[in-house]
């Protein structure tokens, strides 16, 4: 939804939000009190006046005997009051200055700038533009904590003071804006900021910290370029890796885990439908590559509904169709892209299967010459480990004091799944990004908040930022305890 700015509301966290979600909310004098962050982790945005909050109720210890309690969320408290205006302005610097898929030079120099800052030693120019830091603070596990680097050709139309004004001109000539879209702007910021916190708290914690900033994610390239540079032989092998997604319809203050599944196998397939062309007035002299094309559309359709097993999530879409020249012209060809998404194998290679029997199929009953069909094996699915993802569960159930969900199973892909395929126990969780004041407004419009991806998407930020870093730094501690003295 798009609106006429005719008021902006200022924050700790700076001018960041368009009328239309702007809602009062007051910031206390009181906001460096340690009972401050008690209160917002655990019961949402501040109040007026700050009140104590109940202490969360007692849990049985894991094995991994994390520190709960307040010791570290006071401290936490006091470094993020002092720290939010430099993480906000990187966030601002990131969002304005986005980069596309295997273009994020600019984007990776800043990021490794504000690491190296922090004491990390740093390396560029890893699979790509890939970036890595690392923290070494005394024996123990070694933690990875990824963000991505990238952007989308998305012209914004959020109207934020500080929306993106890039433009590009993409491979088919078309014009079009650069947005981060996706929300890797704030995951790139989220990890900054545990970063920080880590570099600047040693006392709390030893191990290895390694952070990476990840091109060509949007691609599904970036994971396995790192990989193949030598991401876990050149740098400090991970016991563990995490990272963090943004969720539009999350509402801000909760994260979401999953373990198991959380992400699907994406595919992409293009199809070329051949026939004959001719004149329009004559079809009964050409075969018809746009009506077979049609023909095939709706039949791709059933493949889901009427192949795969109902209990067993599997997605085919035709994207883009494209045929013809001219309104009196019958083409020679027609051509198809598809998105195919699933979680299982056997269901991967079953919709394959069946997109290229069908497409062949209608070309047999049209008399026409086969189809050219090309399969681009994406993005494998992404599987949190169900021991760490348990683990980290306890964690933050109890040091963010039921603010934690649990995620669904959705069919986008994210290949943060190739650090798992590649033996790093891995887990990523949802990060809440809509205030709940957008989200009841969008209800009561009947609509849903701006998706990912799409040009009015943006996280309502000071709550989502506080809540990403809290929520990384309170695993990397757990992951990573102090060395018995």
């Amino acid at each position: 939804m798009r609106c006429e700015v005719k008021q902006v509301r200022r924050s700790h966290f700076g001018t960041h939000r368009p009328p239309s979600a702007a809602t009062p909310r007051g910031r206390a004098v009181g906001w460096l009190v340690v009972a401050c962050l008690a209160v917002r982790l655990a019961s949402g945005p501040l109040p007026a006046v700050a009140q104590q909050a109940a202490p969360p109720e007692p849990a049985a210890a894991s094995d991994s005997a994390p520190r709960d309690g307040l010791p570290w969320m006071e401290d936490f408290a006091k470094w993020h009051a002092d720290q939010a205006t430099e993480l906000v302005d990187l966030y601002r610097w990131l969002h304005e200055h986005p980069e596309l898929s295997l273009q994020e030079g600019a984007t990776a120099e800043r990021l490794g700038s504000a690491w190296t800052k922090q004491g990390l030693k740093v390396a560029q120019g890893v699979g790509g533009h890939g970036v890595v830091g690392v923290l070494e603070n005394g024996p123990g596990p070694t933690v990875m904590v990824r963000a991505d680097l990238d952007a989308l050709p998305v012209t914004e139309r959020t109207q934020l003071p500080y929306a993106s004004q890039v433009t590009t001109t993409l491979a088919d000539g078309t014009p079009s804006g650069v947005m981060h879209a996706c929300g890797h702007d704030l995951h790139m910021t989220c990890v900054t900021g545990t970063a920080t916190y880590l570099a600047k708290h040693r006392e709390q914690w030893s191990g290895t910290l390694v952070v990476i900033g990840q091109p060509a994610e949007e691609r599904g390239q970036g994971a396995t370029a790192m990989l193949k540079d030598g991401l876990l032989q050149r740098f400090p092998r991970a016991d563990y890796a995490l990272a963090l997604h943004v969720d539009p319809m999350l509402v801000t203050g909760k994260i979401g885990v999953r373990p198991g599944p959380m992400f699907a196998n994406v595919d992409s397939v293009d199809i070329t439908v051949r026939g004959r062309g001719g004149h329009g007035a004559a079809p009964h002299t050409t075969i018809d590559p746009v009506v077979q094309a049609a023909e095939l559309v709706l039949s791709l359709q059933s493949i889901v509904s009427r192949e795969v097993k109902p209990t067993q999530p599997a997605v085919v879409t035709v994207g883009s169709i494209h045929g013809g020249t001219k309104h009196n012209i019958i083409g020679d060809t027609c051509h198809l892209q598809l998105t195919v998404r699933s979680h299982s194998p056997a269901v991967r290679q079953q919709l394959v299967d069946a997109i290229r029997r069908r497409a062949e199929g209608v070309a047999a009953a049209w008399n026409a010459p086969k189809p050219t069909i090309t399969m681009d094996e994406g993005t494998p699915s992404l599987h949190n480990d169900v021991k760490l993802a348990t683990r980290l569960r306890g964690v933050w159930d109890r040091q963010l004091a039921g603010r934690v969900v649990d995620a669904e199973l959705a069919m986008a892909g994210e290949d943060f799944s190739e650090y798992g395929l590649a033996g790093v126990p891995i887990l990523m969780i949802r990060l809440g990004v809509t205030s709940e004041a957008r989200l009841r407004h969008f209800e009561m419009l009947g609509q849903s908040p701006p998706s990912l991806h799409s040009a009015e998407f943006y996280p309502d930020l000071d709550r989502s930022l506080e809540t990403g870093v809290a929520a990384l730094v309170s695993g990397c501690l757990d992951l990573m305890p102090r060395a018995a003295q």
